[in-house]
């Protein structure tokens, strides 16, 4: 009897033991998961790291790419994306570099960065704007930057008059000279010049517009505009556009392909009307994998190209120096950044250009590297596609 009462004390004892361990332990677990609650989000700008970028807990946290919709251009920057990830090891400071991809709307674009401010494990953000103007995604972007999560454009910039601080800075190709190395081949192939119809995707983002009036810049007052259409990124109106174009307006001369899928849709049009095809003149804008065979093929005359490998390589880049307060890697991409007071010198210190390339088909003895702007990189097709080829591209 003696014994079995020493054994039941000795069970309870040890249960209530066991108790206040299990206790403890998930007491502990829950603190370590918990980032620091001072500013809402839980980010690293709230003081809870280790390291320039991994979280108290190490948990692992992301920097995003947010496209304007799904199209082919944004591979070669996942490519760089990628490369970067590993060149400048994100894993080390519990970073990881993910892309995602937006519908062509701005309302998704909110959206998903109204998800993001409520989301732990989200250092930063570089997102392709959709709107430059629409105070709603502007809104946004602030509400991520109080929150502590950093912000930048990449691609197609917010617009600089009005919303300018709904983003820390711009990367990517400025579209106004774009435009106009756009024009500036029109000019060089029909110097007589022309009627034309330009096709894009949002009329309201940045680079549209942008690309949209550099390219009548480029081109001069012997180009007359009769068409400019938007499609809302829907590849059957695009299409539609460019037929309607040509049924509307006899005298057009000149397709003007302003986004990368604009491309194909015009050729596909002009495809079944042979003869405007033989008396027109087709200059886009980016090498969409479809767009280097189109040329290969005699149907684009010229393309203006950008380097999204580079904006997905130097934006990873970019937003890990941020989240880990490396000044000097952000001077280094900005020169007119100042580390010290963390602001920068001129309005437009907020933007690095990234590389424009013009491609024409080889048999092409029209253009020529001193047609274009200086700085502007001139490929004959062969030679551009030994580029990609060398960094495992297809398009670019």
């Amino acid at each position: 009897m003696a014994i079995r009462l020493k054994l039941t004390r000795w069970l309870t004892t040890a249960r209530r033991q066991a108790a206040v361990v299990v206790a403890l332990t998930f007491l502990l677990g829950a603190l370590a998961g918990c980032d620091n609650p001072a500013k809402p989000g839980g980010t690293a700008a709230a003081g809870g790291t280790t390291g320039a970028g991994g979280t108290a807990s190490g948990k692992v946290r992301r920097v995003i790419m947010m496209t304007n919709g799904a199209d082919p251009f944004w591979d070669a920057m996942r490519a760089g994306m990628t490369k970067g990830e590993k060149d400048f090891d994100l894993e080390s400071v519990g970073l990881k570099a993910v892309m995602d991809v937006g519908d062509g709307t701005s309302a998704a674009q909110i959206d998903k960065l109204k998800n993001y401010a409520n989301q732990t494990d989200v250092a930063a953000v570089a997102i392709s704007s959709t709107d430059a103007k629409s105070p709603a995604l502007a809104d946004a972007m602030r509400n991520l930057q109080k929150q502590g999560i950093f912000v930048i454009t990449i691609d197609s910039d917010m617009d600089r008059g009005t919303v300018r601080d709904a983003r820390f800075a711009y990367l990517g190709t400025d579209n106004i000279v774009g435009g106009r190395q756009m024009g500036l081949a029109a000019k060089g192939i029909r110097p007589e010049g022309g009627k034309y119809a330009a096709f894009v995707g949002l009329k309201s983002a940045a680079n549209a517009k942008e690309r949209h009036d550099g390219f009548a810049d480029g081109a001069g007052e012997k180009f007359k505009e009769l068409e400019y259409l938007g499609d809302e990124m829907d590849l059957a109106v695009a299409q539609k556009n460019v037929q309607d174009a040509i049924s509307r307006s006899k005298d057009i001369d000149t397709f003007v392909g302003i986004w990368a899928y604009n491309a194909n849709a015009i050729v596909q049009a002009l495809e079944k009307e042979p003869d405007v095809r033989k008396r027109s003149l087709v200059v886009v804008f980016d090498a969409a994998p479809l767009a280097l065979k189109h040329m290969a093929d005699g149907k684009i005359d010229a393309m203006i190209v950008q380097n999204p490998y580079d904006m997905g390589y130097k934006g990873v880049q970019l937003m890990k120096a941020l989240v880990g307060k490396d000044g000097e890697t952000v001077k280094k991409l900005f020169p007119g950044y100042n580390p010290e007071t963390k602001k920068f010198g001129k309005p437009d210190d907020d933007i690095h250009i990234t590389e424009l390339r013009v491609v024409v088909p080889d048999k092409n003895k029209s253009l020529k590297q001193e047609s274009f702007d200086k700085g502007t990189v001139f490929f004959k097709l062969g030679e551009f596609q030994n580029w990609l080829s060398e960094r495992g591209l297809t398009g670019s």
